[in-house]
């Protein structure tokens, strides 16, 4: 079994009548746990009482926090969601928080080094601080796997470059994939003529685009894999493509069929968006039940 580390924003998602706990990377980390792979959060939190409950939080699911750091200036990170009709989520980020300031160490390069895999994205860049330990990190990392994340305003094309450059597989949706495209004067309707874009201009050769309730275009080792989709009932599409990352990078690193690692990451993430909040509980045969399908 391998080992994986997850970069960047810890926090909480405050929705109009409760909260839940979220970030990217950290929902990613939360779901690869769950399947029982050892993984570590580098990150920072604030020394209040939203840090203390996150703190306690990743504990009880078992994701290693030893390099999730506390700040005594800035507090615990928070993102205002709004849900449209559709289930579709909307955020408000609020800045400068504790996980902007993510500092480099000896404890913290030593821990990349010695995990298989290190997933990171691109919100975890919008400050000085966190950018310049991700870059740092990434020397030393033995596997990239970038989560392209937008978030506006928080990226540049530049950025976006820079960090795929570094990655050895790059997970996006197709709004992203075609915002990056055209602004590499791209312009094709096809979502795999894209990624063919994207993977010769990036130099990278294992690119997944989500695609909604329409599922997944994988290219891996230079054959292109299909998911349609499984039908769900939406109730919100938070972390939904978070566990989808983590399922197929779980089952494509444990040497699983391509084909099959993402079929099964769909259906993971179907599950996800059926279910309110980003890190629900899943059972196993409720995956099975949609992959019957």
């Amino acid at each position: 079994m391998f080992s994986a580390i997850c970069f960047g924003e810890v926090l909480w998602d405050i929705f109009p009548t409760y909260k839940n706990i979220g970030g990217a990377p950290l929902n990613v980390a939360l779901r690869l746990q769950s399947f029982g792979i050892n993984t570590y959060m580098i990150s920072r939190i604030g020394n209040d009482e939203n840090g203390n409950e996150l703190l306690q939080y990743i504990n009880e699911n078992a994701v290693n926090t030893s390099n999730i750091q506390r700040d005594k200036i800035f507090k615990t990170g928070c993102v205002n969601v709004t849900l449209d009709n559709n289930g579709s989520a909307f955020y408000e980020i609020e800045y400068p928080v504790a996980w902007d300031k993510i500092e480099i160490s000896d404890k913290v390069i030593e821990t990349v080094k010695s995990s298989d895999v290190f997933i990171y994205g691109s919100l975890a860049s919008r400050d000085e601080v966190s950018k310049s330990t991700l870059l740092n990190l990434l020397q030393y990392s033995n596997y990239n796997v970038f989560d392209v994340n937008l978030r506006a305003p928080y990226y540049s094309m530049d950025l976006l470059l820079s960090l795929m450059s570094k990655s050895d597989f790059i997970k996006c949706n197709d709004e992203e994939l075609n915002e990056i495209c055209v602004a590499l004067n791209y312009n094709s309707d096809s979502t795999i003529e894209q990624i063919k874009f994207l993977s010769q201009h990036s130099q990278t050769q294992q690119i997944c685009v989500t695609k909604g309730e329409h599922g997944a275009d994988l290219f891996y080792k230079g054959r292109f894999y299909t998911n349609a989709g499984y039908p769900t009932k939406v109730a919100d599409t938070v972390g939904a493509g978070d566990s989808f990352l983590a399922t197929l990078i779980g089952k494509l690193l444990n040497n699983i069929a391509p084909d099959e690692a993402l079929n099964y990451a769909c259906a993971v993430g179907a599950l996800v968006a059926s279910k309110e909040g980003a890190n629900p509980r899943l059972i196993d045969s409720e995956i099975l039940a949609l992959l019957s399908l």
